[in-house]
């Protein structure tokens, strides 16, 4: 049975498929989401927090294009801080602790009332499509939807297509009970449910996580399609009540006395709301003598758990093992919501017997009478090698089909929110005839991860991280709507209004900058007085304001004094100014090596480029071109098993005007 059409069909309901889905509705498309439970959209399986070191960049710019993640943290958190704020702002970033319950309730609300946009719950079980002919239009099918185009070509919606004799078009879904729902796109968000099971010990259940269904027949339809379907696996730490743990133990860790918003759509605002603590305890050789003591029954180290995990979020099992000469790790107590007695164990994630997690816990200080809540446990799950995807999140060889999140074999809500938002956003861009929106990595944190996930691949779960990311200074968390504005504008994510601030936000940081380059300072002694108060040096013969921000121990905030003719300026924007001055040098290198670097994104490599007919390169390299098919010599340079040699030869050959 066929029930209704539909535009876009996202499946799955985690934190890719809300922001896949939002944009699809947002942009004026027909979207329907399938969910395994309703009732637990957007839902945090592990931590309960949005946010951290790289983490809360990809927040900040999801939020700059438009996306839902960061409106609907500062809904829902319960406590938030600014991380590494003695280091520089390259590596600063938000982390807030959420009410999970309030975190799911509140994005199914945003769902729930976004026009065009449906919800189902149902598991869907097989992707459906067409496949091109010869003559570049459709072969019949049983499967045959009214809603899919009859003719295409290599260059169908702005997207290059390498084999259109072999590609393949979506035209909906089947689910469980054999209805079909027809599609123009569907979008893979699947998150750790697909043929995935919990282990802990001898026991292993097949389900997702937290006791939910999982989706048994996906995978297989996955294969079928011909995508490479890998094993990965993650893992969790147990909750404990509140009520056993003692506190007087633990350090505590307390808010920032005032917030910092997520979504710079609330900057400005007051965000200050009574915050809950979280506490940190050290694991002791007692705790590594026990889990070595059973290591042999850890799934992990006896063979039961056959999937990859994440070398970045290791268990406890596994930084004991790895990291022997430590003699305790930090594990951090957070409360999972304001009406819940869990509280989150981060830290000693594991998959070891029960008895011995009552063990391992209650050595820890302050745990010593912990009640286990829930038991720690890892999970395996089928994910696909994202080297099948475009920049786009569309598959290369299936038009209309995206992938975004864990399902793409990444790790974490913030990168799964991030591919969700790109993937919906190319999915209605291409519907609606559009130029797709690619974010490269000069860009955006978004664009070094998808990057890095479509070029490189990942042998394990993919975490972002800072060090990835060559042009860090230049892609701060607190410059995110300046870099990325004029793509959610131009997208329609992006609300005028808030285009508007950005516009006079980012002229009034170019005004300011030049007028602190006039404003002159005398050497008089009452501002050799100030400058001593701040352990700086006094000018002799006067000095520009410009370059005494400059000074490590100086700032435009607290050169304010001495700069009467100063206009009021918001906080965050002074913050900028302050930065761009502060670290001028250093950033217009940075913008040296962006403009290095776009040459090479800007050489584009045909999609029909035969690599058995470029002389001279090397096996390896010939065979990962062929696999990967770059498109663009950039991206051609990021491959591991291709040179800078066989670069140079690509060069060459296409220099001399070769197809």
């Amino acid at each position: 049975m066929v029930y209704e059409k539909h535009d876009v069909i996202v499946i799955g309901a985690g934190h890719a498929g809300c922001e896949a889905a939002l944009a699809c509705a947002r942009l004026g498309l027909s979207t329907l989401i399938f969910t395994m439970s309703v009732d637990n959209i957007a839902m945090m399986p592990c931590n309960p927090n949005i946010g951290g070191t790289s983490k809360g960049h990809l927040v900040r710019e999801v939020d700059a294009l438009g996306g839902e993640m960061g409106r609907n943290i500062d809904r829902t958190f319960i406590q938030s801080r600014m991380l590494n704020t003695s280091k520089g702002p390259a590596v600063q970033s938000l982390r807030a602790q959420a009410d999970k319950k309030d975190y799911s309730a509140s994005m199914r609300k945003v769902l729930e009332s976004t026009e065009g946009l449906t919800i189902r719950q149902d598991e869907v079980t097989e992707i459906l499509v067409e496949y091109c002919s010869d003559n570049h239009g459709i072969k019949d099918s049983e499967n045959s939807s009214e809603l899919v185009e009859n003719s295409v070509d290599n260059t169908v919606d702005n997207h290059v297509y390498n084999d259109v004799d072999n590609m393949q078009i979506i035209t909906g879904v089947r689910t469980v009970s054999g209805n079909t729902y027809p599609a123009r796109a569907v979008i893979l968000c699947t998150g750790v449910y697909l043929d995935s099971r919990c282990i802990y010990g001898e026991v292993s259940v097949p389900s997702g996580p937290s006791g939910l269904p999982r989706s048994t027949h996906l995978s297989d339809s996955l294969r079928a399609l011909g995508l490479p379907v890998r094993r990965f696996k993650t893992g969790t730490p147990a909750r404990i009540a509140k009520s056993s743990i003692d506190f007087s133990k633990m350090e505590e860790q307390q808010g920032d006395e005032h917030v910092v918003p997520f979504s710079f759509e609330n900057v400005g605002k007051d965000m200050d709301k009574d915050q809950e603590s979280c506490w940190l305890t050290y694991t002791n050789l007692e705790t590594h003598k026990i889990i070595r003591d059973n290591i042999d029954r850890s799934p992990l180290y006896n063979g039961r758990i056959e999937g990859v995990g994440p070398r970045y979020c290791p268990s406890i099992e596994d930084k004991v093992m790895r990291f022997a000469e430590k003699e305790r790790h930090q594990v951090f107590i957070e409360p999972e919501g304001r009406y819940t007695e869990e509280m989150y164990i981060s830290g000693m994630s594991s998959s070891l017997p029960e008895d011995v997690q009552y063990a391992m816990y209650r050595s820890v200080p302050g745990l010593e009478n912990a009640v286990i809540v829930r038991n720690a446990y890892a999970i395996e799950y089928d994910c696909i090698d994202a080297l099948c995807l475009k920049h786009t999140l569309e598959c290369k060889d299936i038009k209309g089909f995206y992938s975004a999140g864990q399902a793409n074999g990444s790790s974490g809500y913030e990168e799964a929110a991030a591919q969700g938002l790109i993937a919906g956003i190319n999915a209605a861009l291409s519907l609606l005839g559009k130029e797709p929106l690619v974010l490269d990595r000069s860009d955006a944190y978004i664009g070094v991860l998808i990057d890095d996930l479509v070029t490189k691949s990942t042998p394990e779960p993919y975490r972002m991280m800072t060090s990835r990311a060559e042009y860090r200074l230049l892609l701060r968390q607190d410059n995110a709507d300046l870099r990325l504005a004029d793509y959610g504008h131009r997208v329609g994510l992006l609300s005028d209004e808030r285009y508007e601030d950005v516009c006079y936000k980012r002229s009034l940081i170019a005004s300011e900058i030049e007028r602190v380059k006039t404003v002159g300072v005398s050497s008089s002694k009452e501002v050799s007085d100030f400058l001593s108060g701040f352990n700086s040096t006094p000018v002799s013969d006067g000095a520009i304001l410009f370059d005494l921000i400059k000074r490590p121990e100086l700032s435009y905030e607290s050169l304010a004094p001495l700069d009467p003719e100063r206009p009021d300026i918001r906080p965050d924007i002074a913050a900028q100014i302050n930065i761009e001055i502060k670290y001028e040098g250093y950033i217009n290198r940075q913008k040296i090596q962006v403009a290095a670097f776009k040459k090479l994104e800007e050489k584009m490599i045909p999609p029909t480029l035969d690599y058995d007919l470029v002389p001279s390169l090397r096996i390896e390299a010939r065979q990962k071109l062929k696999a990967i098919r770059p498109a663009s010599i950039g991206q051609a340079s990021r491959i591991s098993g291709v040179s800078p040699a066989d670069v140079s030869i690509l060069l060459i050959y296409l220099g001399r005007g070769s197809n």
